[in-house]
């Protein structure tokens, strides 16, 4: 279906028209690529205990198997590319995908996250007693845990040469704080290290930023950590806010789903706000907002935390008018 959308397979195929199909890298984020069919190949185990004769095919229980999937699609040759990062999974795609641009390893790079629920993330959200039984309500006083959502997207990258008045990327930052195996880091270093990169890596001085994308899971410490380090690191006139009321949390497809969110506030000038929410945490500084906001949007950052501190934050700017 994400193939599908916004005429994305016709330009996917464009580009290997134009470049060659061992030229076009092919970068994928996902955290349930897989999980699900082996979950149906273990309810469904013959007298023996072993899989049906139809779940034997080990490609299918590999989390490659999305990327392998789309690379047969596609009729791609090229790198290919599987990331596993929990949450931070299809955002990380965007950095690696710059540096097999960067390092002429590519000409162009299709990128991108899937993430569908099964029942390990239904269980095991439920274990850490992170699910919320309303709506979520990002940086709420009265939060009370996630919404799980499943998700697919896809975007490509190209050299700014191809169309200068397109959207870019422009950087990228990563870190790994493993502080804890679910936690953030209490003070947010390890998110703080990511967007301090992005920001050097792009050459932009945080007061350039006018909209953020927040990780914003309406889990209480993740909110907590995230809002206070937005009302350190930015002035008041940065909008920030967390899409999740809409979306849900789609996990290893959150990054792609909200590079896009970032994208499209960059196109239409418009700054969501944070669906569901009522009263913000005093955590907040007042860059947060629960209300949309009609506004230019020059630079948009992009925020994907995942378990074990493993963090990502990407920059985006406006093309040449």
């Amino acid at each position: 279906m994400a193939l599908d959308t916004d005429g994305f397979r016709e330009r996917a195929l464009a580009a290997i028209e134009r470049y060659g199909a061992t030229r076009v890298a092919l970068i994928l984020g996902t955290s349930t690529s897989s999980i699900g069919e082996t979950e149906n190949a273990y309810r469904s185990l013959d007298a023996d205990g072993r899989f049906d004769a139809t779940q034997r095919a080990s490609r299918v229980h590999e989390p490659h198997a999305l990327a392998a999937f789309v690379r047969q699609a596609l009729g791609l040759h090229g790198p290919c590319l599987t990331i596993s990062t929990a949450c931070s999974s299809s955002a990380k795609v965007f950095a690696s995908a710059e540096r097999l641009l960067r390092t002429g390893l590519a000409d162009a790079a299709i990128v991108g996250g899937v993430d569908t629920l099964c029942g390990s993330v239904l269980y095991g959200f439920n274990a850490l007693q992170l699910v919320s039984c309303a709506p979520c309500r990002p940086f709420d006083v009265d939060r009370a845990g996630l919404s799980l959502g499943e998700a697919a997207g896809f975007a490509l990258l190209e050299s700014i040469t191809v169309d200068k008045s397109a959207p870019r990327l422009v950087g990228h930052g990563e870190s790994a704080d493993a502080h804890h195996m679910s936690a953030p880091h209490p003070q947010g270093l390890g998110a703080q290290s990511a967007m301090h990169e992005a920001l050097a890596r792009a050459g932009l001085a945080a007061d350039a930023v006018d909209y953020i994308n927040l990780h914003g899971t309406a889990s209480r410490q993740n909110d907590e950590v995230e809002a206070a380090l937005i009302a350190r690191m930015f002035p008041a006139t940065t909008c920030a806010s967390s899409t999740k009321g809409w979306t849900g949390h789609a996990l290893g497809a959150a990054g792609i789903v909200e590079a896009c969110v970032a994208l499209l506030a960059i196109e239409h000038g418009f700054a969501p706000g944070t669906l569901n929410t009522r009263e913000l945490d005093p955590a907040c500084g007042p860059q947060i907002r629960i209300d949309n906001v009609q506004r230019g949007v020059r630079v948009a950052l992009s925020n994907s935390f995942g378990f074990g501190g493993n963090n990502c934050c990407l920059a985006f700017a406006a093309g040449e008018p």
